[in-house]
């Protein structure tokens, strides 16, 4: 950015809420600390509690990362050991965990609003890692990032996002990010898994057929089927599912050229996406990954900068 901008916000619950200077502010720092040879330990002395309700290796292990790389003490709960499991509600947690004086709280959930619900009853910065089938705010900044590192912007370009829309908080945060930035945005899906009020996201557009979905599209982003959310029959079989929306050669030749290939992974190789094409050139699955330590690390970073403003009575 060509100016200062002071990030006003203490929680990161979500991209619904954040404008476009916002959004610029992370994926500049972010990006910033791709080119940082000596990190600036800006988070010593700090602590960051990764408290998961749901089981996420990956997402658990980048923050965990990008908090160490800053300097701060992390402690990972574990919930499956926790009180939860003995009764305490998910209110008495939080106040648990505040009597410790966190700095930073990263929380996934599997109800969608129990993130926001415990923000309110902490002092510290609260990250959102998921919750529900809500939102996922750091995948979306990491997809940002890494698209815009390959093609130099995110406005005018044409995204698609592809597959189970209707269990999927990183369709609704990417959606809603690269709408504000500028994006055209297509969500892809069968009727099924395409849930209604979802032009509420900012989509440009909604296709149930997956070549016209992606015709001419710059960025092509396909979803995991979440199963484990599917209560009831959505899809006749994977295999069907495969050849009428997961992503091959043949559908991948309607997009443009140049176009990337994008997943948040887990992948399901063979029923999202051909295993030949997450390994191919156009494929910038394995950054995503690499970006979204930058990213937690920026997000980090930016709240912990806002809590001190904060409590040192500075206006931000």
């Amino acid at each position: 950015m060509s100016f200062s901008y002071e990030f006003p916000h203490r929680h990161l619950l979500g991209i619904e809420g954040l404008n476009r200077l916002d959004i610029e502010c992370l994926l500049d720092r972010a990006q910033a600390l791709t080119t940082t040879k000596d990190l600036e330990q800006s988070l010593a002395g700090k602590t960051l509690i990764n408290l998961f309700f749901e089981n996420s290796t990956r997402t658990q292990a980048s923050f965990e990362i990008s908090a160490k790389r800053l300097g701060a003490h992390v402690v990972n709960m574990s919930v499956q050991s926790s009180s939860i499991k003995k009764g305490e509600t998910l209110v008495d947690t939080a106040m648990t965990l505040n009597a410790m004086y966190p700095d930073l709280l990263v929380i996934r959930h599997g109800s969608s609003g129990a993130v926001r619900l415990l923000s309110r009853k902490v002092d510290c910065g609260v990250v959102n890692a998921g919750d529900g089938t809500h939102e996922h705010p750091t995948q979306a900044l990491l997809d940002a990032l890494t698209i815009r590192r390959h093609k130099g912007r995110l406005e005018g370009l044409k995204i698609a996002i592809c597959g189970d829309i209707l269990h999927s908080r990183v369709a609704r945060s990417n959606a809603m990010l690269l709408h504000l930035m500028g994006a055209e945005v297509r969500l892809v899906a069968p009727p099924t898994l395409m849930p209604s009020g979802c032009d509420t996201w900012g989509a440009h557009s909604t296709h149930t057929d997956m070549i016209e979905g992606i015709s001419g599209c710059d960025v092509v982003m396909m979803l995991r089927l979440q199963l484990e959310r599917m209560h009831g029959t959505y899809l006749p079989s994977k295999r069907e599912f495969f050849q009428l929306y997961g992503l091959d050669e043949r559908k991948l030749a309607h997009a443009a050229p140049d176009a990337l290939i994008m997943h948040p992974g887990p992948m399901n190789r063979g029923v999202e996406i051909d295993s030949a094409l997450t390994e191919s050139t156009n494929s910038v699955i394995t950054e995503q990954v690499s970006m979204g330590v930058f990213v937690r690390m920026a997000v980090l970073e930016t709240l912990s900068n806002v809590i001190e403003r904060q409590r040192s009575g500075v206006k931000s």
